[in-house]
């Protein structure tokens, strides 16, 4: 969690079927202010509204990727400025967790405290060998916030997610790929970028709306009618199609031409 004063900026970029949300530093590292969780809602939302975006990228620039929560504007806080912080917290990453495509964390440094608690949200998180990962609130007399402590154990378990919650100690990229916490880890940051595509490659044979449906039935517990949905887009009938048929799905011949 970030100490130094720092501004952040949020973008978002398309380049075809990939939408990538960026936070740079206009000073020090990036951090979360309120001004940035609400920018970061706010493009989170017109990126779920976007048909052509099949995959979501959330990137950070600079020697971090989020150094966390802005703990000058926290100090301020009493119980109800900390609860009205932490309710735009949820807000902005349950729509992360809830958006329809397929998202990725792509970890170039640190991810601390809230920069962990959105690689979380994330369905995949790619990290650089040299970062380090973690929730350290509890060092600050604090916890998680904005899902952490939700989220977490869901993904490595309670008996890890206790251990690092609790001690508020980063763990290592590669001890965090192995409790399950990370997907892959990369030697450099500029190898972010092949590692992205390859994830891409190997999730083109799913078709979007499918796993959107996917998403909705794993974040609402109702399988039934999340598959029912399927049946609702044109795409269940061209996928059952291409199988009897035994040829490509139309989306797989797009994603790779």
């Amino acid at each position: 969690m970030a100490s130094e004063k720092s501004t952040t900026r949020v973008e978002l970029t398309r380049q075809g079927p990939v939408a990538t949300i960026k936070f740079t530093p206009e000073t020090g590292v990036n951090i979360f202010s309120s001004r940035v969780v609400a920018d970061l809602g706010e493009l989170v939302q017109e990126v779920a509204r976007d048909p052509q975006v099949r995959f979501v990228v959330f990137r950070g620039d600079g020697k971090v990727f989020l150094a966390g929560a802005d703990i000058a504007e926290m100090s301020r806080f009493d119980e109800e400025a900390a609860r009205r912080f932490g309710t735009a917290g949820h807000n902005a990453f349950n729509a992360i967790a809830a958006l329809p495509q397929a998202t990725f964390a792509a970890v170039n440094g640190h991810a601390l405290g809230g920069g962990c608690e959105l690689a979380l949200a994330c369905d995949f998180r790619l990290i650089v060998a040299k970062a380090k990962i973690g929730l350290p609130e509890t060092t600050l007399g604090l916890i998680p916030g904005w899902g952490g402590t939700q989220r977490l154990p869901r993904i490595v378990g309670d008996a890890a997610a206790r251990r690092l919650i609790f001690s508020g100690v980063p763990i290592a990229a590669d001890e965090a790929q192995r409790i399950g916490l990370v997907d892959e880890v990369v030697p450099l940051a500029e190898e972010l970028d092949a590692a992205l595509e390859r994830w891409f490659k190997h999730l083109d044979g799913g078709a979007p709306h499918a796993v959107t449906c996917a998403k909705r039935a794993m974040l609402q517990h109702d399988e039934i009618a999340a598959f029912g949905q399927c049946f609702t887009s044109p795409q269940a009938k061209e996928g059952m199609g291409a199988f009897l048929e035994k040829r490509p799905a139309p989306w797989v011949t797009a994603a790779q031409g």
